[in-house]
């Protein structure tokens, strides 16, 4: 009996990979209509440099002897690692005894191949993968262009800071989910529990414990490094003296009045 391994990827979970691997599956009922299969898919990032673990079973399947044939919806879909990556996963396959199908193009490595079909097949894969791969990294430097661009007309890319929300994409407090976080963080440097107050305040321990550790002073006194923050928080200043604030060290004690001196300069 033969068996078929299909393999399929896509790189965001909102990605359909079971249209692939049904598409995979049809073609093996018609190519191999007693084959046994097994699937192998992967839900990665595109610019993952570990090539995906179901690609590595893949790899260690074939090691062992338990692929005849690998269907793939094409073959740059094998690693986004470049030609080199999959000229390496062909050549793996062939020492192996192990065919390879490109459900896409119709490109063929057959272990019966002549010497010179494999190699052209081989030199053919490894171009599409640079293509892919090339194709891969001037999508990423659009995206990142384009939130350049964005952060630096002043817009906020990505998930707000709790307190906050995006409207027609700048930042903006949310005063009543802001005051409660900053009433919360009072109550735990005053020496209540965590878990106690963020029941209270309707937000997470975990998260109000990241705010009490890492940016109280985003919620006690209003500052920000991020100028988006900060001309945020202008919405709500001039905010209160905290009731009570986090144990601070004597350096961060003198930075700060050091602050206040240069702004009043």
């Amino acid at each position: 009996m033969t068996h078929v391994a299909i393999y399929a990827r896509v790189s965001t979970d909102r990605q359909d990979h079971e249209r692939q691997i049904r598409e995979l599956e049809e073609f093996v009922a018609e190519e191999h209509p007693d084959a046994s299969v097994e699937r192998f898919a992967d839900i990665i990032s595109g610019t993952d440099a570990e090539g995906g673990a179901e690609y590595r079973r893949l790899r260690e399947a074939i090691s062992d002897g338990e692929v005849d044939v690998v269907v793939v919806h094409e073959l740059s879909r094998l690693s986004r690692l470049g030609g080199g990556e999959i000229h390496n996963f062909l050549q793996h396959a062939l020492e192996h005894e192990t065919s390879v199908r490109d459900l896409e193009v119709g490109l063929d490595l057959d272990v019966d191949d002549s010497m010179v079909d494999q190699a052209v097949t081989r030199m053919i894969a490894g171009l599409m993968g640079d293509l892919a791969r090339i194709e891969q990294t001037q999508k990423v430097r659009r995206i990142q262009s384009g939130v350049d661009a964005a952060q630096g007309a002043g817009k906020w890319t990505g998930r707000p800071p709790t307190g906050f929300e995006v409207v027609d994409g700048h930042l903006r407090v949310d005063s009543e989910e802001y005051l409660r976080v900053r009433a919360g963080i009072e109550r735990v440097a005053a020496g209540e529990s965590i878990a106690d107050v963020a029941d209270d305040v309707g937000v997470a321990a975990s998260t109000l414990r990241e705010l009490y550790n890492d940016r109280a002073e985003l919620y006690l006194r209003g500052e920000a490094d991020d100028d988006r923050v900060d001309a945020a928080l202008e919405d709500i200043r001039p905010l209160s003296e905290p009731a009570a604030e986090p144990p601070e060290d004597l350096n961060e004690r003198l930075k700060r009045l050091e602050q206040k001196v240069e702004n009043l300069d």
